[in-house]
């Protein structure tokens, strides 16, 4: 039976109507209308300050193009600088200083469409920051005194007393009492959560967040600067963020090609050089030399800036930003970009059947009687077995109980006996009788030692229950057993569909549940998974999580008890309930602040879409410069007379390098959007995303430049 089914304490969970399934909570979807003039202006002012050297060099692509901008700076003040030119002064000076603006607002807007997707983060970060205002604590000393001290004085392991509208000064656990915790500073949710000592789930407490009611002694587990509001504060705003493995690897692909287009363009005077002195025998010296005056250090850094992938690299850094900030405005903190980007690369996503593929809260539908006992007869047992039972399970057995006319006197002897994992079963002892319900096989040993028998007709209702999908508990009173309760197992509408979308983008599914292989097999036929684990310990779930990995797949998983914590470290992507334990919290590398398990599947969405964003732009960005090379490139030929290569029948060698150089601009900001909000998700096939890339992003990225360098070309007033 799965240890879920005694859980004292339910704690909040979200309701999800407002998101749709790979969508975000549409209170989270918009930024209002000032914030968003405030984030433009932060934006623009960091796009001036990462003009900084020593951080545009982190970008390769735009480094080349921000020395570039330098240099024809010089050339513009001073033409002559590398060489005397053949053109008019006048004339240099204009194209250059032209070039110059055109370059400079390349790289302005490249670290525009970077600032704005940290700004996002740095805005989020503020509003976390604001729940983390110093406060004074209350400190427990060891000699029971309480000594008020400032918040950020705090240590791991010191105790404090939280009082009813204090806010909790740090991380930590609940060691005493019993109280309601608002979390919405955090989760965004107003409903309060219970939190109490000795639960494994509900004892983990959030600094800034606050106690509604009662009094906690919480023992701090974290040090000033490390809580987890501080992690996400850090996160959201980049200060953390580092290159993923697939970021890092483009980035090198990109400075690669750059470095070969870089020794093209160098080569490209010798070039010139030699064909304008086979041109000086042949043609005539008029035509050498206008190729020579078409070769200049600007049109060389234009033919540069045309050929090296400026697009994507100028949007590369804002698609993975954008990325992190999708999960977070998802109410998911990830502790690196590495997570989101494995949650596109995951090939196997390991899921809790409760509270994940069914709602979580069994409730009991029917008892089933055996060994010749009545129907009522059961319900008075079940009853008296639930009394002291206050989790939702345990509570619609009372009401079905009571409903059916059953009546149960508690009198000061009654002593209520927990659920444990270790013996499957809780219950009641009064005046020397004991009742008890649980797992079959628990129930069946207890009689057993009671010197009872197992009736034959006990095995039959537990497979009536199993095949209906449900979860058979055996009530007993004594040596004698009375029957098996049906708690019905309610799938999550919507669930199927989505694991079919999962399947259709090769990802499989598998369950993970404490029922026996017969509820099991129901419950994974009703929702669709591929696969199931029935009877489940938390070392099968880092058997099945190893066995994955061992066959090269990339594996998800959630979890939220300190029995999850080692799958969680061991999966590739590890998604802990913000409710859950601490260690959970610690092992894993995403943390769920609504605590919704079915997000996991979200994420997943999210992950590949930000894979399908990159995608998408790079396959994009590398067609638009197939259109730049044939507006450029026959400039520097075409004045030596081979004008069949202007294909595009641009107006001049000027009117072609600058109408090129405007669109490779201005194509930056028009993609900011799309890299921000993302490339729209379809759950298709690698192949199938490929050749819609192509179709797409690829003959757009084609056609675009064609017709957008043209109509500038044509508007122009240079000949």
């Amino acid at each position: 039976m799965n240890t879920r089914f005694s859980t004292s304490i339910s704690t909040s969970t979200s309701t999800h109507a407002s998101r749709s399934p790979g969508g975000r909570r549409d209170d989270r979807k918009h930024i209002p209308k000032a914030d968003r003039k405030g984030l433009y202006q932060r934006a623009i002012r960091a796009s001036f300050t990462k003009l900084n050297p020593r951080v545009a060099v982190r970008n390769p692509v735009m480094f080349v193009v921000w020395l570039g901008t330098i240099v024809t700076l010089l050339v513009t003040l001073n033409p002559n600088l590398f060489g005397t030119v053949q053109a008019e002064i006048g004339k240099q000076r204009l194209l250059n200083g032209i070039i110059t603006c055109i370059l400079f607002f390349t790289v302005l807007f490249a670290n525009f469409a970077e600032a704005v997707a940290e700004g996002r983060g740095k805005a989020q970060a503020d509003a976390l920051r604001s729940t983390r205002s110093d406060m004074v604590a209350r400190q427990l000393l060891p000699d029971g005194r309480i000594q008020e001290i400032n918040s950020t004085e705090l240590r791991r392991g010191d105790q404090v007393k939280v009082i009813v509208g204090d806010m909790i000064p740090a991380d930590g656990e609940v060691i005493q009492g019993i109280g309601s915790v608002d979390e919405s500073a955090i989760t965004g949710e107003s409903a309060p959560v219970l939190k109490q000592t000795g639960t494994d789930i509900a004892s983990s407490v959030t600094g800034g967040t606050r106690l509604l009611s009662d009094e906690l002694i919480v023992r701090i587990t974290a040090d000033p600067g490390q809580g987890f509001i501080d992690r996400m504060i850090a996160l959201v705003e980049g200060a953390e963020r580092t290159k993923t493995p697939n970021e890092i690897a483009l980035t090198v692909l990109l400075a690669v090609l750059t470095q070969v287009f870089l020794i093209v363009v160098a080569t490209t005077p010798a070039i010139s050089g030699y064909i304008a002195g086979f041109l000086d025998h042949a043609v005539g010296a008029a035509a050498g030399n206008s190729l020579r005056a078409g070769t200049s250090i600007a049109i060389l850094i234009s033919l540069l800036v045309a050929l090296i992938p400026t697009t994507i690299g100028g949007l590369l850094s804002a698609i993975g930003i954008a990325g992190m900030d999708r999960v977070a405005q998802f109410n998911v903190i990830a502790t690196s970009g590495r997570a989101v980007e494995a949650c596109g690369d995951v090939n196997t996503l390991v899921l809790d059947k409760t509270g994940t593929i069914t709602l979580g809260n069994r409730l009991a539908d029917e008892f089933i009687p055996v060994n010749g006992h009545s129907v009522q007869e059961v319900a008075h047992v079940c009853l008296a077995a639930s009394v002291f039972d206050e989790t939702p399970e345990g509570r619609s057995i009372v009401q079905l109980a009571q409903k059916l006319g059953a009546k149960f006197d508690l009198d000061e002897s009654a002593e209520g006996i927990e659920f444990s994992a270790r013996t499957r079963m809780s219950g009641t002892d009064l005046n020397g009788q004991e009742f008890r319900k649980g797992a079959v096989d628990a129930i069946k040993g207890f009689v057993r030692s009671r010197g009872g028998q197992v009736p034959t007709t006990l095995d039959e209702a537990y497979e009536q229950v199993s095949r209906m999908g449900g979860t058979p508990l055996a009530v007993c009173q004594g040596n004698e057993i009375y029957g098996v309760i049906y708690l019905k197992d309610i799938v999550k509408p919507g669930l199927r569909e989505r694991f079919d979308q999962l399947r259709r983008m090769g990802v499989k599914t598998i369950m993970l549940t404490g029922d026996n292989r017969i509820t099991a097999s129901v419950i994974a036929k009703e929702a669709g998974v591929d696969d199931f684990i029935a009877e489940a310990t938390p070392e099968d779930k880092i058997d099945v999580i190893r066995s994955e990995q061992a066959q090269g797949k990339l594996v998800a998983m959630t979890g939220d008890g300190t029995n999850d914590a080692p799958a969680l470290a061991q999966a590739n992507v590890g998604l802990a309930m913000n409710s859950g334990t601490q260690a959970a919290k610690e092992a894993a590398n995403m943390v769920d602040l609504d605590s919704d398990p079915t997000k996991l599947i979200d994420l997943v969405t999210i992950g590949k879409q930000l894979l399908i964003t990159r995608g998408a732009l790079t396959t994009f960005s590398v067609a638009n410069d197939i259109a730049k090379y044939f507006a450029i490139i026959p400039t520097i030929f075409a004045a030596a007379g081979i004008g069949a290569l202007n294909i595009m029948e641009l107006k001049s060698a000027q009117s072609a390098i600058v109408s090129a150089l405007i669109y490779n601009a201005l194509i930056i900001p028009v993609l900011i959007p799309l890299a921000l909000r993302g490339v729209q998700f379809r759950p298709l096939t690698a192949d199938q995303l490929l050749q819609r890339n192509i179709l797409i992003y690829g003959l757009g990225g084609i056609i675009a430049p064609f017709i957008a360098i043209k109509a500038i070309d044509l508007v122009l007033p240079l000949s």
